[in-house]
C-alpha cells in the first residue's frame, strides 16, 4: 500500500476510532496508520506518523480539535485535517475551518461519502457547506474586502486561483513553472496582503470575489 493515502485517527471514543478503522481498512487506497485519544496526542501522532489526512472530532478533553490543529500549523504539519463532528452549529465548526481544517463531516455520514471526503481533501480540495462558508467569509470581509485584491501581483493572483480550484503548491508550480519555493512565497504574500491565515480562507475569499484559475 505505498501510495495508499495515510489516515490518523483522533477522537476521545474508542467506539468511534473502531467504527471508522473498520470501514477504512476495506478500503484499497486508504491506510490507517494510527489513533489518539485527545488533541495532544493527535499531534504527537501526527508529527511521529505523518499522516496524509487526519480525522478529527472537535470536542476532546483536554486539547481540542481546534487547539490540535493550531498547534499543527505552528509545527507546520503538512497533513489534511478532515474534522468528523457530531455538532452542526456554526460556533463550532467554523472556528476549526479558521484553525485550518480542511473540512469537516458529520459522524452519520454515509461510508462511501466518507472515504471520498478523505480522498477530496488529500487531493487538496476544500469540503464546507455553503452556510458555513458564509459565515466564515462574514468574519473575514470586513479586513480583506474585494479592494484588497488591487494589492496582488499578477502572478499572485493566478496563484490564488489555483489554489481556489484546490490545487496543491506542487501542482501550482507544475503549472505555473516554478519551483515549489517560489510558489510557497507566494502563497505566504497573498495571505499577508489579504489579512488571511489559511488556504482555506484563501480560496474561500477568491471564489466569494471572483479570482479562479
Amino acid at each position: 500500500m505505498a501510495d495508499a493515502i495515510k489516515v490518523l485517527l483522533v477522537d476521545d471514543h474508542q467506539v468511534v476510532r473502531r467504527g471508522l478503522r473498520t470501514f477504512l481498512e476495506v478500503q484499497d487506497d486508504i491506510e490507517v496508520v494510527g489513533e489518539a485519544a485527545d488533541g495532544a496526542e493527535g499531534v504527537d501522532r501526527a508529527e511521529e506518523l505523518r499522516p496524509d489526512v487526519i480525522l478529527m472530532d472537535v470536542k476532546m478533553p483536554g486539547m481540542d480539535g481546534v487547539g490540535a490543529l493550531r498547534r499543527l500549523r505552528e509545527l507546520d504539519n503538512p497533513a489534511r485535517v478532515l474534522i468528523v463532528t457530531s455538532f452542526t452549529e456554526q460556533r463550532t465548526v467554523v472556528p476549526a475551518l479558521r484553525a485550518g481544517a480542511a473540512g469537516y463531516v458529520y459522524k452519520d455520514v454515509d461510508p462511501d461519502a466518507l472515504a471520498g471526503a478523505i480522498r477530496s481533501v488529500h487531493a487538496g480540495h476544500i469540503l464546507l457547506q455553503p452556510e458555513v462558508a458564509d459565515a466564515l467569509l462574514s468574519q473575514e470581509e470586513a479586513n480583506s474586502g474585494p479592494g484588497r485584491a488591487g494589492s496582488l501581483t499578477e502572478r499572485e493572483r493566478e496563484v490564488l486561483g489555483l489554489i481556489a480550484d484546490g490545487r496543491s503548491n506542487r501542482e501550482i508550480a507544475r503549472a505555473l513553472v516554478l519551483s515549489e519555493k517560489t510558489v510557497k512565497t507566494h502563497v505566504s504574500n497573498i495571505l499577508m496582503k489579504l489579512d488571511l491565515s489559511d488556504r482555506t480562507q484563501a480560496a474561500l475569499w477568491a471564489v466569494r470575489h471572483g479570482v479562479t484559475g
